[in-house]
């Protein structure tokens, strides 16, 4: 792959000629790398999340998918060149099917979760946070296995607004998924 030069923007054209040896986000084309590997509570908690709603999502349109999976979010430009974002949401929920290609998913997902750790925590609340709310994602949930809690963000006139707290004696009831409920209690055992 070379040498990265941060200071550079890169295109999805560029990000496609990565070593897949190392995990790469890319924002307005600037790279983030994704090292080092999540710790085990990130990913108990990730399975189990993922494993509830595919379960729920089982027989219905909607698809879920886990890290590492493309999400590619330009707003208009359809060439790998003009493209410049391409994120790796830990979870997500794809309703409209026609978004799903083999390397992943062009267009906004219905509904992402980012588990925070340590080394992308503020990228997670914030650039991530953004993100998403421009790119049109309907709900997003930052979980913190640290304090056993979920910040969930809802969509409303194209902004996302305060979030919503849970912790962990609480049940989230998905607001992109009718009728499934999710017992963080379960989620953080």
């Amino acid at each position: 792959m070379g040498e990265l030069k941060l200071e550079e923007r890169y295109s999805y054209a560029d990000y496609l000629t990565w070593s897949d040896d190392e995990r790469w986000e890319l924002i307005d084309g600037t790279p983030y790398n994704m090292s080092p590997a999540p710790k085990r509570m990130h990913q108990e908690t990730e399975l189990y999340l993922a494993r509830k709603i595919g379960d729920f999502l089982e027989g219905k349109p909607c698809k879920v998918y886990i890290a590492p999976f493309d999400v590619v979010l330009s707003e208009k430009d359809t060439n790998n060149e003009l493209i410049d974002t391409v994120v790796q949401p830990d979870i997500s929920v794809i309703c409209d099917t026609s978004k799903l290609n083999d390397a992943g998913c062009k267009g906004a997902p219905d509904f992402i979760i980012e588990i925070l750790s340590q080394s992308t925590a503020l990228k997670d609340a914030t650039t991530k946070k953004d993100l998403y709310e421009k790119s049109g994602v309907k709900e997003y949930w930052l979980v913190d296995t640290g304090t056993k809690s979920i910040r969930v963000y809802l969509l409303k006139n194209g902004k996302y607004g305060f979030a919503t707290c849970y912790e962990r004696d609480m049940e989230i009831k998905v607001n992109s998924l009718k009728g499934l409920t999710i017992k963080l209690e379960d989620a953080f055992e």
